[in-house]
């Protein structure tokens, strides 16, 4: 009768140790997906500030676009002035003026 009640007291024993096991791998689950929880929301928060980057880096291309298209402007405005200034149409366009003595 010993041997039998010997032999339930170890098998009590290993399904009291194969349930702590099981806890204890259900709370290292749990401090993963809490882990995975965190670098999740971090992550989020990375693509909403690279989203951020993205459109200031918009603003500035467009607005390095508005600059070039001013200087195109400008360099045909210089075309034309340099167009117009021979020695023959300055000449004609320009009076002299009086002398001061």
């Amino acid at each position: 009768m010993k041997k039998l009640v010997g032999r339930t007291d170890l098998e009590d024993r290993l399904k009291r140790l194969d349930k702590l096991t099981y806890e204890e791998a259900q709370m290292a689950m749990a401090q993963v997906l809490k882990a995975m929880h965190t670098v999740r929301e971090s992550m989020r928060g990375v693509a909403d500030m690279l989203i951020g980057v993205d459109d200031q880096v918009a603003r500035v291309e467009d607005g390095v676009t508005s600059v070039n298209d001013r200087v195109a402007g400008v360099d045909d405005k210089v075309e034309q002035v340099k167009s117009l200034s021979s020695p023959s149409i300055i000449n004609s366009i320009c009076v002299p003026l009086p002398s001061l003595q």
